[in-house]
Formats: structure tokens, C-alpha cells, sequence
């Protein structure tokens, strides 16, 4: 992925994988889920040497949109995405926090932009093209560099497993479909960045993740 640089930050209880992409030469990037523990991500992007220019969000559950008001406030930057449908998912993060006793640590998030299947996004001279994928959250979106032959799924697929879909918004069978139309069209060399655990590639899930198969 000349150029493009990707660091992961484990945060929370949660170990959801906050994300941090930028152009090597320029150093500007995007934050992507920033979900809490905001203190360990600035500690990374000052040793790294990161600008940040924007917030990313795949999706509006607790875990993965926690931190982002604070980080908009802390960098002057606008947050972007998810898709419009999640809007409630967002209303509702301090709902959400008093179901795993966070009262008071978490604020419900404003997005600056919704996003749109369609929509391409730029980091320097990256591009990633952006696709509408529910299931998981019925405004899920993810993100892919067809060039470096990368993406960032959030939580619609692991490596062997899919996202969970018994939480409020989850739909199972729109789960597969986003799934099976969406990222099994992309190349199997795709390696891909999910919302926990390891990264893997499509070709790896196409052979062996057992929800697929």
C-alpha cells in the first residue's frame, strides 16, 4: 500500500480496533471508530506524527462512535459517517452507555456528514470508495482502496466469523446479503481491517469462514 499507512489501537473493554490510516509523505489521516480510551489514540497519532483531518465511522454502536465527539472537539475536525440510517444508534450512545454502567462518560455524536453508497473519500491521493452494508447496524458502511487492494469492514465481517446481529437495528439476512454482494465481489488478495480481533483477507473468508461456506 505505498504510502498508506495503517496503525490499529486496541480500546475499551470492548478491544475495538480504532484505526488510524495516513499518507506517508503528507502525514495527514483519518480516525477511524474512535470508541474511547481517546488519551492511548492521541498518545499514538503525537508518536507517529499524524494530522488529522477527519473522524470516520462505520457504524453507531457504543464500542466504535464513544470516543468521537471528544476527539472532534480535541483536533477541530469534522466527524463523517455512517449512513444516515444509524442516526438513532448515535441519538442513543448514552442509552446505550447505562446498559454497560457508563453513565456520564459517553455523549451521543452529531455527525458533520452522513454517507451515501457511492461516496469516495481521500486520504492525500488514496481513494476509497464507500459501501452501504446493513445487518450488523442498518447504517453500517465500510471502506475500500480498490488500488492498494485494502479495506476497513467495521463489524460486518471477521476473521472467521460475521458481525453479531441480536442487537437493536441487527438483521441477519441482511447481514449475508451485504456480505455475499458487497465484499465476496472483491478480489480474493483483499486483505481487510475489521472492528475487532485480527485483520484477514477475502479470499481467506471465502474459503473457510464457517457463516459462509
Amino acid at each position: 500500500m505505498a504510502n498508506l499507512q495503517i496503525a490499529v489501537v486496541a480500546v475499551t473493554a470492548f478491544q475495538q480496533n480504532c484505526t488510524l490510516m495516513w499518507d506517508e509523505e503528507s502525514k495527514e489521516g483519518v480516525i477511524i471508530d474512535p470508541g474511547g480510551d481517546n488519551d492511548r489514540v492521541k498518545e499514538a497519532i503525537s508518536e507517529l506524527g499524524i494530522k488529522p483531518t477527519a473522524i470516520w465511522l462505520t457504524h453507531g454502536h457504543i464500542d466504535h462512535a464513544a470516543g468521537a465527539m471528544e476527539m472532534k472537539e480535541d483536533f477541530g475536525i469534522d466527524i463523517v459517517g455512517p449512513h444516515k440510517d444509524d442516526l438513532p444508534l448515535l441519538d442513543g450512545l448514552e442509552k446505550q452507555a447505562q446498559m454497560f454502567g457508563l453513565e456520564g462518560q459517553v455523549r451521543n455524536c452529531q455527525p458533520d456528514r452522513w454517507l451515501e453508497e457511492g461516496d469516495v473519500m481521500q486520504i492525500g491521493e488514496h481513494q476509497f470508495d464507500v459501501f452501504h452494508c446493513p445487518g450488523h447496524a442498518p447504517g453500517h458502511v465500510v471502506f475500500y482502496n480498490k488500488k492498494a487492494a485494502f479495506a476497513h469492514v467495521g463489524d460486518v465481517l471477521f476473521a472467521g466469523s460475521i458481525g453479531r446481529t441480536d442487537l437493536p437495528g441487527g438483521d441477519h439476512e441482511a447481514l449475508i446479503n451485504s456480505i455475499k454482494t458487497t465484499l465476496m465481489s472483491w478480489p480474493d488478495n483483499v486483505q481487510f481491517i475489521c472492528g475487532h480481533g485480527p485483520a484477514s483477507s477475502i479470499g481467506q473468508e471465502r474459503t473457510s469462514n464457517p457463516f459462509l461456506v
